[in-house]
């Protein structure tokens, strides 16, 4: 084998909730997390290399972003995964470099595309074959919600579900990767044994997707972090509220599909009283935007919701996209809000990985 290998991973980034769908929608758009790999030969037998890993990151989130290999999302997924098949650490000197364009805390899928990423890393250096059904149980065990890391491995528009586990399974110290602090503060890594990832956690089925509708992503400049929007939402559900997004959920994964797509049924199919009526207090705006934005006042548009756990807006639409955005940014603008507009293409395309000769 010729070194150093040059390496490239893709992860796209993606949209869950999708109106009805909470926790069980996702589908995947043009925009990808990048992970160069450049690994070089062995010079010595060691237990691990991980003293000889150097990892750089550019773009979202470069001034936050943690580089040590312990803490980094991507390079400690990798570590969980060498760790559950007994490998103690990366197996050759390599530097990593990651690009990273998707938004951290937007709602775009940023945390899912990482863990996807560091599964596809820990399976190069592992050299374990992995196939992606089997991936996907170590991105569930890391990221519990399948929405997001479903469809960023997988691809395209992707409805999903996971397998109940028990306590035991998912209370292992090494998820993603065990560290503590001694007592000054140093990062102090323990030798735990190996987890055993059950089979078969993720179960989804992709769905088909208009060519014609296109997504608007409307991306207010600040965060909202996912555990803060979690925990908004009520512990229990009128059931009058679960009927309502149950009879939309199933209407909208078939109404997505036909071409030309009928703007009426799939705004109404995508509406929601499952987590976007709790999370609105969180998005200046989000209110007025769902209710003065419909077909009927801006043509081409089909359907609109929270991205993920927001604060992203997205519009389903087939034409007519400038108004559109243009409408949406004025109200974050009446909030002080600046925002950033992508246009983007669903991808049918999941994660992947290409040898660079």
């Amino acid at each position: 084998m010729n070194y150093p290998r040059k390496i490239e991973i893709k992860v796209p980034c993606s949209s869950s909730n999708i109106g009805p769908g909470f926790d069980v929608l996702g589908v995947t758009l043009e925009l990808f997390l990048s992970v160069e790999l450049e690994i070089k030969e062995k010079k010595n037998n060691k237990k691990n290399y991980n003293d000889e890993v150097v990892l750089t990151y550019s773009g979202e989130g470069s001034d936050t972003i943690p580089l040590k290999i312990e803490k980094n999302l991507i390079t400690k997924t990798a570590l969980y995964v060498l760790a559950c098949n007994n490998i103690s650490g990366f197996t050759s000197p390599i530097n990593i470099h990651v690009k990273n364009p998707i938004p951290l805390g937007r709602g775009l899928g940023s945390s899912g595309a990482a863990v996807v990423a560091g599964v596809l890393l820990g399976d190069i250096v592992g050299n374990l074959g992995l196939k992606k059904d089997r991936m996907l149980d170590y991105c569930l065990m890391i990221e519990h919600h399948p929405d997001n890391v479903t469809a960023a491995l997988m691809g395209g528009f992707i409805a999903s579900y996971s397998k109940e586990l028990v306590q035991t399974d998912t209370e292992t110290k090494v998820i993603p990767h065990s560290e503590t602090l001694d007592e000054n503060g140093n990062s102090v890594i323990k030798e735990v044994p190996a987890p055993d990832v059950p089979k078969g956690i993720g179960n989804y089925i992709k769905l088909n997707w208009s060519k014609d509708i296109k997504a608007i992503t409307i991306i207010p400049q600040f965060e909202v972090a996912t555990a803060t929007a979690r925990s908004v939402l009520p512990d229990k559900y009128e059931k009058e509220d679960v009927v309502f997004n149950l009879q939309r959920l199933a209407v909208l994964t078939m109404a997505l599909s036909h071409s030309p797509p009928k703007p009426e049924l799939i705004y109404h199919a995508m509406q929601d009283k499952i987590h976007q009526p709790y999370r609105k207090h969180l998005i200046p705006g989000l209110t007025e935007i769902l209710v003065s934005v419909n077909p009927s006042t801006h043509p081409g548009l089909l359907g609109i919701c929270l991205s993920g756990a927001g604060p992203t807006i997205l519009v389903l639409a087939t034409h007519n996209f400038d108004n559109i955005s243009k409408t949406i940014t004025n109200v974050f603008s009446e909030k002080g809000i600046d925002t950033v507009v992508k246009l983007l293409e669903i991808v049918n395309e999941g994660a992947k990985v290409t040898e660079i000769h």
